[in-house]
């Protein structure tokens, strides 16, 4: 039986669903979610603070989305909210100690669950993933 595209689309989001739902769970442990962590990431990147708008654009999400991530990472200690020094109506998130903290745990548990989950694959099949999947991306 021949593979359709139809099926392939099916097989690759059931299969990122069952990813993300492993990874969202060993995260759940230490409080964190991938939103969070994925924040908590790209504050690392970035020095350790960037204002909410710029924030938003590199999680790629509406600066909304973000204010509430950020609520939710400032309620939890991760993050604080001060004053953009360059621009008095906007707001910078900043990074915390528990956040460093935070972010170094579950960027461990990211990098623990991807040699879990694709120790299955021969390195050739792993790099031949990541060649198809940046193809598509790509496209």
């Amino acid at each position: 039986m021949a593979v359709t595209q139809q099926s392939s689309l099916f097989a690759v989001l059931r299969t990122a669903s069952c990813l993300e739902s492993r990874v969202e769970a060993r995260l759940a442990d230490i409080g964190l979610s991938l939103p969070k962590l994925a924040a908590l990431q790209r504050l690392t990147q970035a020095g350790e603070s960037l204002p909410l708008g710029q924030l938003a654009e590199k999680l790629a999400c509406v600066k909304s989305n973000v204010t509430q991530l950020v609520d939710r990472l400032e309620a939890d200690g991760l993050v604080a909210r001060t004053a953009d020094p360059n621009d008095g109506r906007s707001r910078i998130a900043v990074l915390t100690a528990a956040g460093r903290r935070a972010f170094a745990r579950g960027i461990g548990i990211q990098r623990q669950a991807e040699q879990e989950l694709f120790s299955v694959l021969t390195p050739d099949e792993s790099d031949h993933l990541h060649r198809l999947l940046a193809k598509l991306d790509a496209h």
